[in-house]
């Protein structure tokens, strides 16, 4: 790569290294580098401390990688072409990180955003940079822009602004400016009454910028590119009159409209500190009106206010063009901007069909949504677990006898000791050393027809005859004709002379509570066929659980169609498979607690049955 003239901070080769993971920024350098059209992109490595890899984004269209390192030694040591540090940290480090850019042999620039950088650190790097021939625009700025070529972070902001201000091309105005904010405003006056910029730079509203006025308008000077120069200072410091004598001394020799803001201090009955901290006159010498006449009287083109900035930057331009110094840039269509996806869904630009739906919570907003209902609501409300599963399973807001019966539910199917399948394996599991999740996941794993499934397929056989309007008597011969057990029926060691309590209590409850107990009444004239035959063949817990939530449904709302539905959706097991979580997790804890070892099935409680030899194949 050529060497650039010491006059050029910024051309179209210029890359630069981001200190801070500041995307909108990068981002936004990367969309000028497509307006540009820039061959490279000017990014060319970010210095992220807490992070590394790769940061993907935008170059034009199309999805880029760019390198991300922890330290600026790994990225200026990889990245040897970029010359620009653009500086996002904080004003807690920024001196640190500044003075370790500026030591850094390939870096010749450096802009350091942060506000507030201690003046006496300020005034060192400032120090540091001239002894090294390096330069520094900042602390407080929003950076600098050369048209056509290379932006710092977000200067000049979104990419319409941008071409409005035709910044795409290079143009053959340079300006220098206090403050950030007005230096996006400089941009649309000069492309208004020009050509447009050729380079721009904020140098930062802080007492001891790293570079003044008189540094950039001399490097302007030098460029042959650049046909006049705009100066927009601030009431507070002196450096505007370091371009007083040099206008004076015949240095500055191209024509330089200038203005000082902050002519409305004298109207105030005391001195008044401006939004920078330097934009403060201390003195007679320091008040915009003073720098303003002295620079008129050294033969700058000084408006009579602010007002009159745009036709002097006019006239003079016209003038330049007339006598034949300028010869006005000609405007290039730039590329069509690609619009960012989410910023055109946010104004109704495109549509686009979703992969996902979601009909029951809502995270996008400024509070969780659990069907349309917030957060804070649910539990202000105190819902409880059932209102919640109401919301989320059946999108309904519950009442409290069908949220009170959910939770019983849960209550009641939390555990049944460690023998059971489901607790053994998280157990077996556990004990392996696996993690919860895993262990628990083994124990969910064994939940289906022979465990747990019974609640399941209870609701599904007693809802089969019931909704097809079959009697009690009908269901057992058929099902004792099809071979079939009934689900839900039977227990070990329970009988109608030795209740389950957990049944009775449902029971007790939904008969009290529930407006439909169709299906509770269908299985107990099921139950007294079957106990007639013998007495442990009574509706078990499963049974009773299983049917009670469909009538819990049917009281609800819903019809007996979407009752089956849910059950063919499974919502059975999925109460299931919520209240054992609670128990198989409680086991996994336990085991964990008690630091049990791998467990080997004790070799007595296998029968080995081995052939004395293997069958032959012949």
């Amino acid at each position: 790569m050529a060497q650039k003239p010491d006059y050029l901070l910024f051309d179209k080769d210029t890359r630069s290294i981001v200190f801070g993971y500041q995307q909108n920024a990068i981002q936004r350098m990367l969309d000028f580098d497509y307006v540009c059209r820039r061959e490279k992109p000017s990014v060319a490595c970010i210095v992220n401390p807490t992070r590394e890899g790769l940061h993907k984004c935008f170059g034009g269209t199309k999805e880029i990688m760019i390198p991300m390192y922890r330290t600026l030694k790994e990225a200026a040591s990889k990245h040897k072409d970029a010359d620009v540090m653009v500086n996002f940290a904080s004003f807690r480090s920024a001196y640190e990180t500044t003075k370790e850019a500026l030591e850094t042999k390939t870096i010749r620039t450096v802009a350091v955003i942060a506000e507030g950088v201690p003046e006496k650190r300020a005034r060192q790097l400032a120090k540091l940079a001239k002894d090294k021939n390096k330069w520094i625009i900042g602390p407080a700025t929003v950076g600098g822009i050369a048209g056509g070529a290379f932006k710092i972070g977000n200067t000049a902001g979104m990419l319409d602004n941008i071409i409005a201000c035709k910044l795409y091309r290079p143009g053959s105005v340079a300006y220098v400016s206090k403050s950030g904010g007005l230096s996006n405003e400089l941009n649309n006056i000069i492309a208004r009454n020009s050509d447009g910029i050729f380079e721009g730079v904020a140098i930062g509203g802080d007492r001891y910028p790293g570079s003044v006025f008189i540094d950039h308008i001399m490097r302007y000077e030098k460029n042959p590119e650049i046909k006049m120069m705009v100066l927009l200072g601030e009431v507070g410091g002196t450096d505007e009159y370091e371009i007083v004598e040099s206008l004076k001394n015949g240095k500055i020799k191209k024509p330089l409209v200038a203005w000082c803001i902050g002519t409305c201090s004298k109207v105030f009955p005391a001195e008044v500190q401006f939004g920078h901290a330097g934009a403060r006159a201390g003195a007679e010498r320091e008040t915009a009106d003073a720098k303003n006449k002295a620079l008129k009287e050294a033969g700058a083109i000084v408006p009579n206010s602010f007002e009159d900035f745009d036709k002097k930057i006019k006239e003079t331009f016209d003038k330049l063009v007339k006598s034949g110094k300028i010869k006005p840039k000609q405007d290039v269509k730039p590329p069509k901007i690609p619009i960012d996806y989410k910023v055109a869904m946010r104004d109704g630009i495109i549509r686009r069909s979703t992969e996902f739906i979601s009909t029951i919570s809502d995270d996008r907003g400024e509070e969780l949504l659990y069907c349309g209902v917030p957060i804070s609501k649910v539990i202000k409300d105190n819902i409880g677990l059932g209102g919640v599963i109401g919301l989320l399973w059946f999108k309904k807001r519950l009442p409290k006898w069908a949220t009170d019966f959910i939770e019983m539910v849960v209550l009641v199917t939390a555990d049944h000791g460690p023998a059971v399948s489901g607790a053994h394996n998280a157990i077996v599991a556990s004990r392996a050393g696996k993690d919860l999740v895993s262990s628990l996941a083994s124990g969910i794993l064994t939940i289906g027809p022979r465990f747990g499934g019974a609640v399941q397929g209870a609701a599904d056989h007693f809802t089969t005859y019931l909704y097809s309007d079959q009697d009690p008597a009908f269901m057992v011969k058929d099902m004792k004709k099809k071979n079939v057990n009934i689900q839900g029926i039977g227990h070990r060691i329970k009988s109608v002379t030795n209740p389950d309590v957990r049944v009775e209590i449902l029971k007790k409850y939904a008969l009290k509570n529930f407006p439909n107990t169709e299906t509770l009444k269908f299985a107990l004239e099921v139950e007294k066929l079957t106990t007639s035959k013998r007495g442990n063949l009574i509706l078990n817990v499963d049974g009773c659980i299983g049917v009670l939530t469909c009538d819990m449904l049917r009281s609800i709302g819903y019809t007996r169609n979407q009752v089956r539905e849910f059950v063919n959706l499974e919502i059975l097991n999925a109460f299931f498979v919520l209240g054992r979580s609670i128990g198989l997790i409680g086991h996994i804890i336990d085991q964990k607690r008690l630091k049990e070892r791998l467990y080997r099935h004790p070799w007595d409680d296998i029968a080995y049955m081995m052939p004395d030899k293997p069958e032959m194949v012949k």
